[in-house]
């Protein structure tokens, strides 16, 4: 029997009731737009720079200092706090978030990144202020996520723990760019850039994928033994923060001692997890073939790290960065979104065909800009293989978008609530 509203069934509610019925609706929603506009900026000066069709914006600093702080901090944040204010109650027994709880910090984290990238084409100044709003929006929902933490019936709330700190630790990023504008201090760029990605979006998307992927295992593949070594999420926060700390002191001859740490156990956990037999499930295949992009990234790290130690260059470049943002962090947040808007809008869990096509889409283009670092490469194709690589992401991401973004503003076929 069908379950519908208690006080409106979904063919009678309207826009906002549906958009705000549960906090991922909003909070994903929001993150699809920010993820497509600022790629379509950065794709623009990527073609004025290397083509001259066109003259590049005009912003207030560097146009890859203010990339690089978009795609850590202004996008995946809104998918991180749909998940939490998700999952959190579910996982911990704890109370629901407040409807009005979680649409203030939506609509705080809205008007303060919107404000925030009017600013960079304007005037520091507001820049600096939407970044404030911002940053206080982001603080909201770190609040309320640590009160359902508090209020929660269960015993173990370590990865719970562990989650709101790396949340924590990734306001401090970003609230460390705010003063980078405030001060024009070099210290606190580089702290900003290295935190987003080593003690934030990392760890965060390890620790998640820990938790998530043997469950979904479970339901797929048989006689399935979860492997979930508590210890290792925080063992890649401590390797994270030492590959930080290297990276900004530029002692990139000996990131290898935490790199090669890192991959083993990303390595060790795909083996473990079963890749394999994960690909006779699509839904499933596409969350597991992105988190192996970690082990790839962090092998690539290693590599140039003993050859820098030989021979004193950086063979690859920024591929192993690439490796890591583009093929685990964007393709996991591409699979894990999916399965949680289909689950989440009563459909079957399942990835079509087209889905699968844009997610391996999205790992052609993590190849291709990996290649993009190989200067002997670019000059002999001729082409500017970073343009090509942002042009096919973004293609893969906005018809992604254009199908799932949609859902948000629906109610769910099966009729449950939320």
């Amino acid at each position: 029997m069908k379950i519908t509203h208690i006080n409106q069934p979904p063919h009678q509610q309207g826009f906002w009731d549906i958009f705000t019925a549960a906090p991922h609706r909003m909070m994903f929603f929001a993150g699809s737009i920010q993820l497509i506009l600022p790629v379509i900026f950065w794709l623009h000066e990527l073609i004025a720079l290397y083509t001259g069709f066109w003259q590049p914006y005009e912003f207030i600093t560097a146009a890859s200092w203010l990339h690089g702080f978009i795609m850590l901090y202004a996008v995946f944040i809104f998918f991180i706090f749909g998940f939490l204010m998700t999952t959190f109650p579910r996982w911990m027994n704890g109370p629901l978030i407040k409807k009005q709880d979680y649409i203030a910090t939506f609509t705080w984290c809205v008007i303060g990144i919107s404000i925030f990238e009017f600013g960079i084409l304007h005037q520091t100044s507001t820049a600096v202020y939407g970044l404030a709003i911002f940053l206080f929006g982001w603080a909201l929902g770190i609040y309320y996520l640590y009160r359902v933490l508090r209020l929660a019936n269960s015993q173990n709330k370590k990865i719970e723990s562990l989650l709101l700190a790396l949340l924590s630790a990734g306001w401090l990023g970003a609230a460390s760019f705010l003063a980078w504008l405030l001060t024009d201090n070099w210290t606190f760029l580089q702290l900003s850039l290295n935190a987003g990605l080593w003690i934030y979006l990392v760890p965060i998307l390890f620790t998640v994928s820990l938790r998530m992927l043997p469950f979904f295992s479970s339901n797929v593949i048989q006689h399935y033994s979860l492997v979930q070594p508590q210890w290792m999420p925080y063992g890649i926060v401590v390797l994270g923060i030492l590959h930080m700390q290297l990276s900004i002191n530029q002692l990139f001859q000996w990131s290898f001692l935490v790199d090669l740490p890192m991959a083993l156990m990303g390595s060790y956990l795909s083996y473990k997890w079963r890749l394999r037999d994960s690909l006779q499930n699509s839904l499933l295949a596409i969350l597991h073939l992105s988190f192996i992009w970690f082990s790839i990234g962090m092998y690539l790290f290693s590599i140039q790290s003993i050859n820098y130690l030989i021979s004193g260059s950086l063979m690859f470049g920024k591929a192993p960065i690439h490796a890591i943002t583009i093929g685990f962090i964007s393709a996991m947040m591409m699979a894990m979104v999916t399965r949680v808007t289909l689950g989440h809008s009563g459909r079957k869990l399942h990835a079509s065909n087209t889905t699968v096509a844009l997610f391996l889409g999205v790992q052609v283009a993590a190849v291709i800009r990996i290649l993009a670092d190989i200067p002997m490469l670019n000059d002999i194709i001729n082409l500017n293989l970073s343009i090509v690589s942002a042009a096919l992401w973004l293609l893969c991401f906005g018809i992604w978008i254009g199908i799932y973004a949609p859902l948000y503003l629906r109610a769910r076929i099966d009729g449950q609530p939320g």
